[in-house]
């Protein structure tokens, strides 16, 4: 399943199994973590670049500049967002 960001500027290919592993109630950030190195995740993240995730991010309204500066954590953060946009529209 694809998710693509509001603006278009990224996209992640998972299962509906590992979007699911990430959008339960609760903080998820373990899970997201794991995710996160599974090697076709870890390959469409290692592709992400960095301004236009800071930008797609920044869009949410939910993190600080410096927060967005991140780079890590702003996988984290999109790859949970695709979890829980593929997991809302099934």
């Amino acid at each position: 399943m694809w998710y693509t960001s509001s603006m278009g500027l990224i996209e992640i290919e998972m299962t509906l199994e590992q979007a699911q592993s990430v959008a339960g109630p609760g903080d998820q950030y373990n899970h997201v973590k794991i995710l996160s190195q599974v090697p076709k995740i870890k390959r469409q993240l290692n592709k992400i670049d960095k301004e236009k995730l800071k930008r797609e991010l920044s869009e949410f309204g939910a993190w600080t500049d410096e927060q967005l500066d991140n780079h890590e954590e702003n996988l984290i953060r999109i790859l949970w967002e695709a979890g829980c946009s593929i997991v809302d529209k099934n």
